[in-house]
This record gives structure tokens, sequence and C-alpha cells, in this order.
């Protein structure tokens, strides 16, 4: 009896044709949007959540507040300074403390002005090899700065294909804030927005090229368990604190670690997420009316259809059933495509992201999301389909052939 059912309304919305699939475009649009939106935020999330996985888990940042946007420490009211991080080496926990310049500056090559993040590298092997493994540096060309390699720099891989109308090479000479640098080596590319566009010099040259005196951008702190590392940047706080004499809530400055910053990202990608799954809700829902009013037309085109019907031997029950069987087609349908449409959108935007963005910005499949979006969507047919139904299973057979 079943199988009659689904013929019966197989053939009813078949004869509806171009109807039946206007009726389908809500669902079309709003399962679209679910499954392309948040796949891609999983996507995006994911990337960014390699990104952080990049950093060390036993490495901490200090940064003093800044009041605008620029590089880290660039802004800051105070810097930090030679005394802070004498702080920050003493305290107990602590393996290794790192002062770390970063900042914004004009760099020439082949008659062609650009502006790029600088960072320092320390002279002291412990702590050079310190800073290029938090960075995730790696050579893809050339060799890495070492001690003695005053003068000379180590480019990002974002500077093999820059915008100066001739390609940079080991050796080539750039002219950095008006004086002249060679190229010592290119990293390779990683997944970080701007880690590929930074050039590395030793912090000698770097404090004499900008006339820095007793500054640092950042801190970075290694502690030596890093399942004590929530624990080392409460003591870090307290020291900071103390020394400048602040209450609790009052500082002017913060700490991070790679916990910290990951739970930061990641509330505000599922805020995102969220939004859009509200957005792409209001598409469900009117895509709910559209097959309500189709039902509704229906029942209206087919009175003396459900007439006949009822003259024959139909029950109440049998017509309910067909009905509700067709807006749950047109609903499962419009599922089933609007996930393939979601999932073909998600990967065209993410691999053109992917590429614009030199990064591994992937879709992540998510077979649950994808069949709870089918269901979904066939309930929200069965539920848009149920009052059309129950007002046709109504309908008495005399007055039904009468119309």
């Amino acid at each position: 009896m079943i199988f009659d059912y689904f013929a019966l309304a197989l053939g009813n919305l078949k004869h509806r044709g171009v109807r039946s699939w206007l009726t389908m475009l809500g669902i079309f649009i709003g399962i679209a949007a679910v499954v392309s939106l948040i796949s891609l935020g999983q996507g995006l999330q994911a990337a960014v959540v390699g990104q952080f996985g990049a950093l060390s888990v036993d490495t901490l940042t200090i940064n003093n507040a800044d009041t605008g946007f620029g590089p880290p420490g660039s802004t800051a009211v105070v810097p930090l300074q030679e005394h802070d991080l004498e702080i920050v080496e003493n305290t107990r926990g602590v393996k290794l403390a790192v002062g770390r310049l970063i900042k914004f500056t004009t760099v020439e090559y082949n008659d062609v002005i650009s502006y790029n993040y600088i960072g320092d590298v320390p002279e002291n092997r412990e702590k050079r090899d310190f800073v290029y493994n938090s960075a995730s540096v790696k050579v893809d060309e050339g060799q890495l700065l070492e001690e003695g390699d005053s003068g000379k720099v180590f480019l990002g891989s974002d500077f093999k294909d820059g915008d100066f109308g001739k390609e940079i090479r080991v050796g080539s000479r750039l002219k950095i804030n008006g004086e002249q640098f060679e190229v010592v080596g290119f990293a390779k590319s990683t997944s970080s927005f701007t880690g590929n566009n930074v050039i590395f010099m030793l912090t000698d040259d770097m404090k004499r090229l900008l006339e820095i005196n007793d500054e640092w951008s950042i801190i970075e702190a290694q502690v030596e368990n890093k399942d004590e590392i929530e624990e080392v940047a409460m003591k870090i706080e307290d020291e900071f604190r103390q020394d400048r004499d602040l209450d609790l809530g009052e500082e002017d400055f913060s700490i991070q670690t790679p916990t910290q910053s990951l739970e930061g990202v990641n509330n505000i990608l599922n805020i995102i997420n969220l939004i859009v799954s509200g957005i792409a809700a209001i598409s469900l829902f009117v895509g709910g009316l559209g097959i309500m009013n189709t039902m509704y037309t229906s029942v209206l085109e087919r009175t003396k259809e459900i007439g006949v019907m009822k003259a024959i031997g139909a029950k109440n029950s049998d017509v309910l059933m067909i009905f509700l069987i067709e807006a749950g087609l047109l609903g499962l349908v419009g599922g089933v495509v609007g996930a393939l449409m979601g999932l073909g959108l998600a990967m065209g935007v993410a691999s053109i992201a992917g590429n614009a963005l030199g990064i591994d910005f992937g879709v992540r499949i998510s077979y649950p999301l994808i069949f709870g979006a089918i269901a979904f969507s066939f309930f929200i047919g069965v539920g848009s389909g149920i009052l059309p139904a129950m007002q046709a299973s109504k309908l008495k057979p005399v007055e039904a052939l009468r119309s």
C-alpha cells in the first residue's frame, strides 16, 4: 500500500513539473546556504586552527595594551622594555624569554617602493632557533640568518612573486628604510596570513636602522612544562601588576597563550556560524511557506480527483497520506539538490579563497550536517503539508464531485 502512495505522489509531482521545481526553490536556497556556509565556516575554522597549531604549545606572548591597528607593540602607549623582559626571564617556570621587534617600514627594489613588516632575529643561537621555530620558518631557498649576518635579510615566500616588476633572488639587494641589505634566502610558504610577507633581519641591524633603544614589540616566553603554561602566565601577570603598581582589572598589558588565542577565534567563528544558520533558516521558512501554498493549490485543483478516490473506497487516512508524501517529497528533493548545490558552491569559494590568500582553505564535508539538512528539509515539507493534507482528507465525496 505504501508503494502505491508513493507512486501516486510521484505521478502528481511530475504532472505539475515546473511548479514543483519552483516550489522547491526556497528549499534549494535554504539548504544550499546552510550546507555551503557551514562547510566554509568549518573549513575556515580548520585553517585558523592550523595556523595556531603552528604555534608552539609551550609558548606564551606578552603584549602591552595597544591604541589602534598596526604591528604588535607599534601603537602601545608605553612599549615593553628590557626591564619587562627581565621580569619574564626571572619568573619561575619560564625556560627562555625573547624580546621581539616587529615594525612596518619602506622597502625599495627595482625603483618600486613597498611597505612591509620587518621582524628581528636574535644573534644568540638558542634564542634565534626559538624564534624560527615559534614562527614556523623553514628554508625554501638560500639559508637562514646566522650570527654575524649583519647587513643581510631573510624574506618570506611572497617576495618571490612580489610586485616589484623584477624577480628578487638570493643575492639581490633591497633598500630598507633607505639602507641596502643583501637577501640570503627565502622561507617556505606557511598557512599564516602575514608570515609570508615578513622580512627578517638581525636585532642589532633593526635597532640601528629604526633607531630603537629600550623597546620590544612583544615578549615571547617558552615554559619549562607545557602543562603548566596557564599557571606560568598567571605568575607573569602577577609580577607585572606588582611591578607597575596596578590593581586587578587595570592591566595595561596582555598575556596570550595558544589555548586562549584559539578559544577566542573559535568563539568568534561559532558565533558567525550561528548567525549564518539563522539567516539560512529564514530561507527554509520561506521554502516551507511555498510548499504549503502549493499543496493548498493542489487541493483546490484536485477536488474532483479526491472525490473520485473517496467514491471508490479511499479513506481519509489514504488521502492524508498521499498529500503528506507529496509534501515530504518536495522537501526531500529540495534538500538533496540544495545540499549538492551547497557543496559545489562551498568548494568553488574555498578554491578561489585558498588561491587568493595562499592558505590551505579546504571545505570540511560533514556528513552528519548534510544528512541532517536533508532530513530537516524533509520534515519542513511534511510539516508544511499537514494542514493542506488534512483539508483534502476531510472533503466529502459528493461535495468534491460537484465542485
